[in-house]
């Protein structure tokens, strides 16, 4: 393949830990309050490999701690791709480089609202690209290679980490320490990074970029407010009134296995739902799905799926958005 022919992907800093440099090459904890951030050019100057991946166009966009993100900083990173796609068509994909803490969150954002046809991927590391066995030079490269290929079009909003390819609707961060955090724990990851090429597996079958329900959301839309309450032995109503007062439209219950609450959870709730706030019946337990039980459809619960209750708050939120019918919100989380 000539310098000329090689596919072009767009690098879009958002800060992190990939971004960082501790105070010392042993500085795995402290460097979020004490080391230095890097631009997304200073970070590709540190991995020349990567261009050997791709030709790469580097995007700045902000440092900013994944803790600290919020919807606004999700709507003006929609708008940044859509701008890139508009004006230069012929990017294979892009790559954003993100904190681990609310990675998931942005690639499932990303993954109900964008239209573009170049994928999007996203990656970023578990150690500080100044460490002594940071993981930040290969989950970079690993990211490149996977928005470059042609195989990864079509499968929705991607997240690689630790040579895994995985869905931005399944992925979960599971460790807060660990290398290979990113899972895909119910499925599995849809393909994984070789030395000698990108392997996929199965296809995302639920809907997702570019065709999510939400693909035409206004850039700036006001999200409503949705909070998650969570469930354990003894709770009362008392998140649940403070959220409701704070003026939620909208609760995910992160209840007990297999999607309980305590009896006074449960009649507060159902009394939230009698004063149109829309509920949806998550469970707190890392793996499996909330059935469509009875007792939950005729009290008019939305039941949460697969989704954790991070990901379900999301997609209620941008529901709230379009309607607020029950059974328009229900099919949002059956379709999606």
């Amino acid at each position: 393949m000539t310098q000329t022919s090689r596919p072009r992907v767009a690098i879009i800093g958002c800060g992190g830990t990939i971004a960082s440099l501790g105070t010392s090459s042993l500085d795995l904890m402290d460097y979020p309050e004490h080391g230095t951030k890097l631009s997304v050019e200073q970070i590709l100057e540190r991995v020349p490999e990567a261009a050997m991946a791709a030709e790469l166009v580097a995007v700045p966009f902000r440092s900013i701690g994944s803790n600290n993100i919020t919807y606004a900083d999700w709507f003006e990173l929609r708008a940044t791709l859509a701008r890139l796609s508009r004006e230069q068509p012929d990017l294979a994909g892009c790559v954003i480089l993100h904190g681990t803490a609310t990675l998931e969150e942005t690639a499932f954002f990303l993954n109900l609202t964008l239209d573009i046809p170049q994928t999007v991927v996203l990656t970023g590391a578990q150690r500080p690209i100044s460490a002594i066995g940071s993981d930040a030079p290969m989950n970079l490269i690993g990211a490149i290679r996977v928005a470059a290929s042609a195989d990864s079009r079509g499968r929705g909003v991607l997240v690689t980490f630790n040579d895994a390819i995985l869905a931005a609707r399944d992925v979960v961060k599971v460790s807060n320490l660990r290398l290979d955090t990113f899972r895909s724990a119910d499925f599995g990851a849809l393909g994984v990074i070789d030395p000698d090429g990108i392997q996929y597996y199965r296809l995302p079958a639920r809907r997702h970029a570019p065709d999510g329900a939400f693909k035409h959301l206004p850039d700036g839309t006001q999200l409503p407010r949705v909070d998650i309450v969570y469930s354990y032995v003894g709770a009362d109503d008392t998140f649940i009134e403070a959220a409701l007062a704070k003026g939620a439209r909208g609760l995910v219950s992160a209840g007990l296995a297999p999607g309980l609450t305590t009896r006074t959870e449960k009649l507060a709730l159902e009394a939230a739902i009698d004063n149109g706030i829309a509920v949806v019946q998550c469970t707190r337990a890392p793996l499996g799905r909330v059935a469509h039980r009875r007792y939950l459809r005729d009290a008019g619960y939305i039941p949460g799926e697969d989704f954790t209750p991070q990901k379900a708050r999301i997609l209620l939120a941008l529901g709230l958005t379009q309607t607020r019918d029950i059974n328009a919100l229900r099919s949002y989380f059956q379709s999606h």
